[in-house]
């Protein structure tokens, strides 16, 4: 009587494979996905809307991934979102690489950390100007 070596053979590639996904299941990012929505600005020509995607970092105080930033700007504004970074002169650092202007969308996917020291609340702000000061503006807590 010949033994089939076939099921063992699928046994032990199965196993290979099942052990190889599991470290890149580590390197997604901890807890659940929050999101946050802003909205700045009049009804009409001037209203901006805007929604950040976010998952804190686990074992990291004050962190968060930034795992996607939506704009929606209105069509005679320019807006963008920033965060209230400690490290930077006037407070705030643009998560986005560009402003979303004159009724445009823009969306983009950072995959950004985030991190401030302990006790300073992580904040995003949606900001619109119509060509030179910010006029329009909402700040959330992350």
């Amino acid at each position: 009587m010949r033994v089939s070596v076939l099921p063992a053979a699928l046994a032990l590639v199965a196993a290979t494979l099942a052990a190889g996904a599991a470290p890149a299941a580590a390197d997604t990012a901890a807890g659940p996905v929050l999101t946050v929505d802003l909205e700045a600005g009049t009804a009409a020509l001037h209203h901006n809307t805007a929604r950040v995607t976010y998952a804190r970092v686990d074992g990291e105080v004050n962190s968060v991934r930034i795992i996607s930033v939506e704009i929606v700007s209105g069509e005679r504004d320019c807006a963008w979102v920033s965060w209230n970074d400690p490290h930077n002169v006037n407070g705030w650092s643009n998560l986005t690489s560009e402003p979303s202007c004159n009724g445009t969308g823009l969306v983009e996917s950072p995959d950004e950390v985030i991190k401030a020291p302990a006790g300073h609340p992580l904040k995003v702000r949606l900001a619109a100007d119509h060509g030179s000061d910010v006029v329009h503006k909402d700040t959330e807590k992350l």
